[in-house]
């Protein structure tokens, strides 16, 4: 029987109006979308964690704009943040002009930082996202050392521009470019579960370093004295794998003593992402440059480099952007920065995402599709794996990409979003925001569980599909 567009239900209503936009979405926008793919939705409204389609459907947010909205959806600090300034009559487009809300936004910034690194720091507005920033980190040190290579991680993610995708360890959307790492001497970055030693554990961060050194200090190890080197303390695309404490104190040490400025790419860690404002503060230490964005535009594009004064060299010039001036992102970002440190949500981070890591890393047993559980705060990755299959000699099984898409749409039809990162794809990756709930915490807990048992339940020994 054909049903009257006027007999229908609202829900048919709405339901046939994403449908139509998601059509349009496939036909009209480009086949390098990511995001659309994982999640068929069309969100009409969201506020804290919540987000809502435009067929009515609820979601819980555990991707947060890739780890960008550290106070969740239209947060009112934000809302108000914007309201204010639209009124103010301020101008929203300012090139690199002096404004009353950048240097409001610069000072606030510098108050959330390690006081031995803020001191004697430099503060240059890049164009809006992380890869600018960057590629102007790159710049600055190429500029300020006169050398030219990097020193960069496996499984490190920094951006899509040319030099941000040279020095991350993605092989497939490097490959269509020819000669894009020339000048990048790529370093093994200490990930336990899938050591590249083959060792795991402390004595696999020993190696690293070692290695490191080793590698910098041979006159036949073909490595010619570099710019800088850049590195992420929790590896977010990567498969959220945080690197050791001492392993960094160990980086800082191997760069100072050659004389090569170390950058820290914190676009996804800051902000109280990790439990510390920075996640450099885990570790003590005082790097020469840090890259920032997501965060700290509150949810507006905007990014930073910080770095010691000793390094700008600039001529007046030497690194523009037209969209250096967001007076609204300035202003949001003012709001997120002080509203983060006035509320506690870094020791709220640390404390909720212990306790998730926790509850997950105790799943292990019922549930051993799930290799291995780890992260820092709340950036949390639950690695799946081959349950049947033979572990290698750190204890790994093979990862288990189909898997864990089946588990991602299996959290989608529970009402959870979670996206995917790490090897071949096989991590689930939550990054709730930081205001995320006591009441859902555990929502997002027992969707994940339920979606993982019932994609593994059919394949466990002895139990019928």
């Amino acid at each position: 029987m054909t049903v009257h567009p006027a007999e229908r239900t609202d829900a048919e209503r709405t339901t046939g109006q994403a449908d139509a936009i998601l059509e349009r979405q496939r036909t009209r926008e480009s086949s390098a979308r990511t995001y659309a793919r994982s999640f068929p939705i069309v969100p009409a409204r969201a506020q804290g964690m919540t987000v809502e389609g435009t067929d009515g459907r609820l979601y819980l947010d555990c991707l947060s704009g890739a780890g960008t909205l550290a106070l969740g959806h239209n947060h009112p600090v934000v809302v108000e943040a914007i309201r204010r300034t639209l009124d103010s009559g301020a101008p929203l487009h300012v090139l690199d002009l002096a404004t009353p809300e950048k240097d409001e936004f610069t000072d606030a910034l510098f108050a959330t930082l390690p006081s031995s690194f803020a001191d004697k720091a430099r503060i240059h507005f890049c164009g809006p996202a992380g890869t600018d920033a960057v590629e102007a980190a790159f710049k600055l040190m190429q500029t300020a050392t006169g050398r030219r290579g990097l020193l960069a991680f496996t499984g490190a993610y920094h951006g899509m521009t040319a030099g941000a995708l040279a020095a991350s360890g993605g092989v497939t959307t490097k490959q269509p470019v020819p000669g894009i790492a020339a000048d990048v001497t790529r370093l093994p970055y200490p990930y336990s579960y899938r050591c590249p030693f083959g060792v795991g554990g402390e004595r696999g961060a020993q190696l690293s370093t070692a290695y490191t050194e080793r590698l910098l200090d041979d006159p036949n190890g073909g490595v010619v004295p570099p710019a800088a080197m850049v590195l992420e303390a929790v590896q977010g695309e990567g498969g959220a794998v945080p690197a050791p404490d001492a392993w960094l104190r160990e980086m800082r040490r191997v760069t100072s003593e050659r004389d090569i400025p170390l950058i820290v790419d914190e676009v996804q860690t800051g902000v109280g992402r990790t439990g510390a404002f920075w996640a450099v503060e885990h570790s003590g230490i005082v790097p020469d440059a840090m890259v920032m964005s997501k965060a700290i535009g509150g949810s507006l594009p905007l990014a930073v480099l910080v770095y010691h004064e000793d390094y700008d060299g600039w001529l007046p010039g030497a690194h523009t952007g037209t969209f250096r001036g967001n007076t609204l992102a300035m202003a949001t970002g003012t709001a997120t920065l002080r509203y983060v440190a006035k509320e506690g949500l870094v020791e709220r981070a640390a404390g909720v995402g212990a306790r998730m890591t926790a509850r997950l890393e105790g799943l292990r047993t019922e549930l051993p599709a799930i290799g291995d559980v780890r992260g820092r705060g709340l950036m949390i990755g639950v690695e799946l794996v081959d349950p049947e299959a033979e572990p290698d000699s750190c204890g790994a099984r093979p990862v288990a990409p189909r898997l864990a898409a089946q588990v991602r749409a299996a959290c989608l039809a529970r009402g959870l979003i979670v996206e995917l990162g790490g090897r071949f794809d096989s991590t689930v990756r939550l990054l709730p925001p930081l205001i995320i709930t006591d009441q859902q915490v555990e929502a997002v807990l027992d969707r994940l569980t339920d979606a993982i048992a019932a994609v593994t339940a059919p394949q466990l020994p002895g139990v019928r599909a």
